[in-house]
């Protein structure tokens, strides 16, 4: 059973997310919190397995609630809930060790996904997201479209062809389990690639990463839901 926690301040986004993920039978939902203090303290005292944040709430915010609950419980995933408009904050976020981004106005499965994946200790950027992130990063004085997707596709060239193939796996939302399968791998081989692919890009977790195998064009398929 994945546990969940989440966090809005407004109560009715708050239902939503809750009767989204109740008809899953495999997620709980043990707790909710209406700010992000709150939400760190319901996480110390839950241990959940994901904490589903909305990025902007009074006091303190999603983003730094995501980096003290990183900081504190390393074991809960963080998936930050966003809409349009939002992508400065999704680029602090995933600064501070955010694992899923989401749009509030996506499909109800992607959340589903999405939670799912970051229990499974995967990366999950909704396609919308990831679309965005790359657009701004290219709008905000880092060059072109053009010129990001060449320097990632230079950055990627300096992994190995295995590496490679365990980044656009990553880069599709799967877990090191769902890529130890596919590349018909050992789970602690997937883990050693994926510690090496972060350091060989210069980035600080799967999720920036995923941005990157996005940026160069090398995503692999998504794991079929069937796999769940």
């Amino acid at each position: 059973m994945i546990r969940v926690l989440i966090a809005d301040d407004e109560p009715m986004i708050r239902a939503g997310v809750r009767s989204v993920l109740s008809t899953d039978p495999g997620i709980a939902v043990v707790a909710e919190a209406g700010d992000g203090h709150e939400a760190v303290e319901q996480v110390r005292r839950h241990r959940p397995d994901v904490a589903v944040l909305d990025i902007r709430m009074p006091g303190t915010n999603g983003i730094e609630a995501a980096a003290e609950i990183r900081r504190t419980v390393p074991g809960t995933g963080v998936v930050m809930l966003t809409t349009f408009g939002e992508d400065d904050y999704i680029l602090q976020a995933l600064g501070g060790g955010a694992a899923g981004f989401l749009i509030k106005s996506g499909e109800p499965e992607e959340l589903i996904a999405g939670v799912r994946a970051v229990a499974g200790g995967a990366a999950y950027l909704s396609p919308k997201v990831a679309a965005r992130v790359v657009a701004h990063l290219s709008a905000t004085g880092a060059g072109a479209l053009a010129g990001r997707r060449a320097a990632a596709r230079e950055r990627v060239r300096t992994l190995t062809a295995r590496e490679r193939d365990v980044l656009a796996f990553l880069g599709g939302g799967l877990s090191n389990g769902q890529i130890a399968r596919r590349l018909h791998l050992v789970e602690g081989t997937v883990k050693a690639h994926v510690s090496s692919i972060l350091a060989r890009l210069g980035v600080d977790n799967r999720a920036a990463a995923a941005v990157v195998a996005h940026e160069a064009g090398v995503v692999g398929p998504a794991e079929p839901p069937a796999e769940r």
